[in-house]
Protein backbone atom coordinates (compact mmCIF):
# COMPACT_ATOMS: atom_id res chain seq x y z
CA UNK A 1 0.00 0.00 0.00
CA UNK A 2 1.47 3.55 -0.87
CA UNK A 3 1.87 6.10 1.96
CA UNK A 4 -1.25 8.62 0.42
CA UNK A 5 1.30 11.65 2.52
CA UNK A 6 4.26 10.63 0.56
CA UNK A 7 5.08 13.68 -1.76
CA UNK A 8 4.30 12.62 -5.30
CA UNK A 9 6.92 14.55 -8.38
CA UNK A 10 6.53 13.93 -11.56
CA UNK A 11 8.14 15.44 -14.79
CA UNK A 12 6.13 18.03 -17.24
CA UNK A 13 6.28 14.80 -19.10
CA UNK A 14 4.56 12.48 -17.46
CA UNK A 15 1.66 14.72 -15.93
CA UNK A 16 1.13 15.43 -19.99
CA UNK A 17 0.56 11.81 -20.63
CA UNK A 18 -1.06 10.95 -17.56
CA UNK A 19 -3.82 13.53 -17.49
CA UNK A 20 -6.50 14.52 -19.79
CA UNK A 21 -6.03 18.05 -21.87
CA UNK A 22 -8.12 19.54 -19.43
CA UNK A 23 -7.14 17.97 -16.04
CA UNK A 24 -3.38 18.84 -17.22
CA UNK A 25 -4.23 22.47 -17.84
CA UNK A 26 -6.07 22.93 -15.12
CA UNK A 27 -3.89 20.85 -12.24
CA UNK A 28 -0.66 21.95 -13.59
CA UNK A 29 -1.09 25.20 -14.99
CA UNK A 30 -3.47 26.95 -12.82
CA UNK A 31 -6.31 26.54 -14.98
CA UNK A 32 -10.45 26.79 -14.07
CA UNK A 33 -12.70 24.54 -16.19
CA UNK A 34 -15.86 26.37 -17.36
CA UNK A 35 -18.71 26.40 -14.68
CA UNK A 36 -20.98 23.73 -14.68
CA UNK A 37 -18.98 21.35 -16.97
CA UNK A 38 -17.60 18.60 -14.20
CA UNK A 39 -20.13 18.59 -11.34
CA UNK A 40 -22.17 15.96 -11.77
CA UNK A 41 -20.14 13.59 -9.14
CA UNK A 42 -22.95 10.84 -7.61
CA UNK A 43 -24.57 11.66 -4.67
CA UNK A 44 -23.81 8.49 -2.61
CA UNK A 45 -21.58 8.13 0.23
CA UNK A 46 -17.77 8.83 -1.16
CA UNK A 47 -14.37 10.12 -1.47
CA UNK A 48 -13.49 12.44 -4.08
CA UNK A 49 -9.94 11.69 -4.48
CA UNK A 50 -6.82 14.05 -6.38
CA UNK A 51 -6.67 13.38 -10.36
CA UNK A 52 -3.03 13.46 -10.10
CA UNK A 53 -2.04 11.11 -6.76
CA UNK A 54 -5.28 10.04 -6.20
CA UNK A 55 -4.78 11.26 -2.71
CA UNK A 56 -8.41 11.44 -0.39
CA UNK A 57 -9.17 14.96 -0.76
CA UNK A 58 -12.93 15.53 0.02
CA UNK A 59 -15.49 13.66 1.91
CA UNK A 60 -19.43 13.68 0.05
CA UNK A 61 -20.53 14.61 3.58
CA UNK A 62 -18.76 17.64 3.06
CA UNK A 63 -20.25 18.68 -0.14
CA UNK A 64 -22.89 21.15 -0.35
CA UNK A 65 -24.79 22.52 -3.74
CA UNK A 66 -23.25 26.50 -3.79
CA UNK A 67 -25.17 27.12 -6.92
CA UNK A 68 -21.70 28.09 -8.75
CA UNK A 69 -21.34 25.42 -11.32
CA UNK A 70 -18.50 23.87 -9.52
CA UNK A 71 -17.99 21.11 -6.77
CA UNK A 72 -18.38 23.16 -3.31
CA UNK A 73 -17.62 21.63 -0.07
CA UNK A 74 -17.11 23.11 3.51
CA UNK A 75 -14.21 21.30 4.61
CA UNK A 76 -11.18 18.52 3.56
CA UNK A 77 -11.26 15.58 4.72
CA UNK A 78 -8.36 16.23 6.71
CA UNK A 79 -6.92 19.62 7.36
CA UNK A 80 -3.27 18.17 5.88
CA UNK A 81 -4.64 16.82 2.86
CA UNK A 82 -5.00 20.74 0.80
CA UNK A 83 -2.08 23.46 1.29
CA UNK A 84 -3.09 26.86 0.08
CA UNK A 85 -1.37 30.14 -1.34
CA UNK A 86 -2.16 33.34 -2.38
CA UNK A 87 -2.88 33.81 -5.81
CA UNK A 88 -3.13 37.41 -7.13
CA UNK A 89 -4.43 36.44 -10.61
CA UNK A 90 -6.90 38.30 -12.96
CA UNK A 91 -6.38 41.55 -10.53
CA UNK A 92 -7.71 39.66 -7.86
CA UNK A 93 -6.64 37.98 -5.10
CA UNK A 94 -8.19 34.60 -3.90
CA UNK A 95 -6.75 31.96 -1.84
CA UNK A 96 -5.39 28.82 -3.60
CA UNK A 97 -6.24 25.67 -2.94
CA UNK A 98 -3.52 22.70 -3.71
CA UNK A 99 -3.43 18.99 -3.17
CA UNK A 100 -0.81 19.03 -0.45
CA UNK A 101 0.67 15.66 -1.96
CA UNK A 102 1.28 16.24 -5.64
CA UNK A 103 0.59 19.94 -5.53
CA UNK A 104 -1.59 19.84 -8.26
CA UNK A 105 -4.17 23.02 -8.51
CA UNK A 106 -7.82 22.38 -7.42
CA UNK A 107 -9.41 25.18 -6.94
CA UNK A 108 -9.82 28.65 -4.36
CA UNK A 109 -11.53 28.38 -1.34
CA UNK A 110 -13.68 31.64 -0.07
CA UNK A 111 -15.02 32.64 3.19
CA UNK A 112 -18.88 32.51 2.20
CA UNK A 113 -19.84 28.92 2.70
CA UNK A 114 -22.42 26.95 5.15
CA UNK A 115 -21.45 26.19 8.44
CA UNK A 116 -19.83 25.03 10.58
CA UNK A 117 -16.51 26.53 8.86
CA UNK A 118 -18.13 29.35 7.16
CA UNK A 119 -16.02 28.39 4.19
CA UNK A 120 -16.38 27.44 0.16
CA UNK A 121 -13.79 25.29 -1.18
CA UNK A 122 -14.75 25.82 -4.81
CA UNK A 123 -13.03 22.71 -6.69
CA UNK A 124 -12.83 22.39 -10.65
CA UNK A 125 -14.17 18.97 -10.82
CA UNK A 126 -11.51 17.82 -13.30
CA UNK A 127 -9.11 17.53 -10.73
CA UNK A 128 -10.78 14.87 -8.76
CA UNK A 129 -12.26 11.45 -9.23
CA UNK A 130 -14.76 10.03 -6.82
CA UNK A 131 -14.78 6.63 -5.19
CA UNK A 132 -18.00 5.55 -3.85
CA UNK A 133 -17.69 3.84 -0.26
CA UNK A 134 -18.37 0.13 -0.32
Amino acid sequence: MTDEREKVVKSDAEWRAELSELAYKVTRKHGTERAGTHDDFPKEPGVFRCVGCGAPLFDQAQKFESGTGWPSFWAPIDPEAVETSVDRSFFMRRTEVHCARCEAHLGHVFPDGPQPTGLRYCMNGVAMTFEPKG
